[in-house]
């Protein structure tokens, strides 16, 4: 017999981050079978269900829940008593005393400090207060949270274009400035190339593929991927490109994004063709170089020598199955990369981020062809961490298409460097064993990332999945696993 319990604790808050670190502690405690330690959004209560507990307090998104299931009735009071000792625990300074009280306001921060950058991850609701406070501070400002309106972030860009600054985001998932990474960040030397990124993870493969070619980076500054959107027009995107020209560090600019607008992608090139420092482009769309074939000619205009991008465990290829291509990834530029390609050749591509309206998953997010899903959406992360931190929701997705006979193959991305999963192949590896489904994996990583780059391609080629380096030449690998196909 088993003992469980759900607590509600109104008008208290905690971040996503914050919530999944203490799931997994109480998670760990003496006879604990299950625990999760949310708040109560849409998502979340959905996920308690499927754990088989009772819907906490009035469902309000508001509220915080404790819920456990242990071995007996003293395991789960034990176990809940260490949830809230861990939600109420002070920050403590390195010497053991509890730390001065913080500045209360992200203005009084900007003031107390000096800062110059501003990095706000906050709920997506609370973001623009909080970020035209940092504006308001004289503060350029970096906005890691998701689900701000556009209307807001037309707003915010606006001010920042009056006072000089830059707002980087929202969803600005990857910045390099100064030489520190933010966001999800790999570790990469300085070096001639400044990318503007309105794409968090196109950014990352970007960074890897130039690490990887040993060519660094001066600056890195994501604007958000909806910047080359028709309502936003581009706004952060010229700021930023301004900001590189006069930087004496930077040599070229390349600029990446998800498929944008086209008169705005005209406008873009148009402002860069007046700049005097050379601009190249990365701008995915049908019919336009992928991120790997940028990177390439990033490298040849500065005269590098494109390296043969790694790859492991393709020595042993699996046979090629029957059936459909099934795409599970936490980046949504890798996701759109990826069906650019495939859909070149398969033709539809269905997706919750489809390239064509006519393409769209259901709510279900299921299709009996070929299909693509961003488990990194906005829909998908809303109450809960994005997928590269907690990748759970995708990998139940993984097993149920490794168990599906109409999947040919898995094409997943796995993303390493600082602000992820501490080891996300270790999540996956129990999956992979004894799959029958092939599984390509395109492995985004720095050489000196901390999760070891080569030691997690080993584990996934071990566990019988074939790793790459390129998104792009992964997603040509899986197509050709496909029954039929050269």
């Amino acid at each position: 017999m088993s003992s469980e319990r759900v607590l509600v604790r109104r008008g208290l808050y905690a971040d996503s981050v914050t919530l999944l670190q203490v799931s997994r502690q109480v998670g760990q405690a003496p006879g604990v079978q299950a625990a999760m330690v949310g708040m109560a959004t849409e998502l979340n209560l959905e996920l308690l269900a499927g754990m088989g507990f009772d819907a906490p307090g009035d469902g309000s998104p508001y509220e915080l829940f404790i819920a456990v299931r242990a071995s007996d009735p003293q395991a789960v009071e034990a176990a809940a008593g260490l949830a809230e000792q861990l939600l109420s625990a002070p920050r403590r300074a390195s010497g053991g005393a509890v730390a001065e009280q913080p500045p209360r306001t992200t203005g009084s921060a900007v003031a107390a400090t000096g800062a110059g950058l501003a990095l706000i991850s906050v709920p997506g609701r609370h973001a623009f207060a909080e970020a035209m406070d940092a504006l308001d501070a004289g503060c350029d400002v970096l906005i890691f949270s998701d689900n701000v309106s556009v209307d807001d972030e037309i707003r915010l860009k606006n001010t920042a274009a009056e006072r000089g600054l830059l707002v980087m985001g929202p969803d600005c998932g990857t910045a390099v400035v100064g030489g520190l990474g933010l966001g999800f960040s790999h570790t990469v030397d300085r070096g001639p190339v400044g990318l503007v990124a309105a794409s968090g993870t196109g950014a990352q493969q970007l960074l890897c593929l130039l690490d990887a070619a040993g060519v660094g980076v001066s600056a890195a500054l994501g604007v958000g991927g909806r910047d080359l959107s028709e309502p936003v027009a581009g706004r952060s995107t010229l700021a930023a490109l301004a900001a590189l020209d006069t930087d004496p560090g930077t040599e070229l600019i390349l600029v990446v994004s998800k498929p944008p607008a086209e008169p705005v992608a005209d406008r873009i090139r148009a402002a860069a063709a007046d700049l005097a420092t050379p601009v190249s482009f990365a701008l995915l769309g049908a019919g336009q170089p992928d991120l790997t074939q940028a990177a390439e000619a990033v490298l040849a205009e500065l005269g590098v020598p494109v390296p043969d991008w790694p790859r492991w465990g393709a020595d042993r290829p699996p046979a090629a199955r029957a059936g459909a291509l099934r795409g599970l990834f936490c980046g949504g530029t890798l996701c759109d990369e990826a069906m650019l390609v495939a859909s070149a050749e398969l033709g539809e591509v269905r997706s919750n981020i489809p390239l064509r309206p006519d393409w769209a998953l259901d709510a279900t997010l299921r299709w009996s062809g070929h299909l693509m899903i961003d488990f990194g959406d906005d829909a998908l992360t809303q109450g809960r961490a994005h997928p590269m931190i907690d990748p759970s929701l995708r990998n139940q997705r993984l097993a149920d298409e490794l168990a599906d006979p109409g999947a040919a193959v898995v094409l997943l991305d796995v993303l390493l460097g600082h602000g992820s999963h501490p080891d996300p192949v270790g999540e996956l590896v129990p999956l992979l064993a004894g799959a029958q489904v092939p599984v390509v994996v395109s492995l985004i990583g720095a050489r000196r990332d901390p999760q070891q780059l080569e030691a997690s391609a080993r584990r996934l080629a071990d566990a019988g999945a074939v790793v790459f380096a390129s998104n792009a030449a992964a997603t040509r690998y899986a197509l050709s696993l496909i029954g039929g196909r050269a």
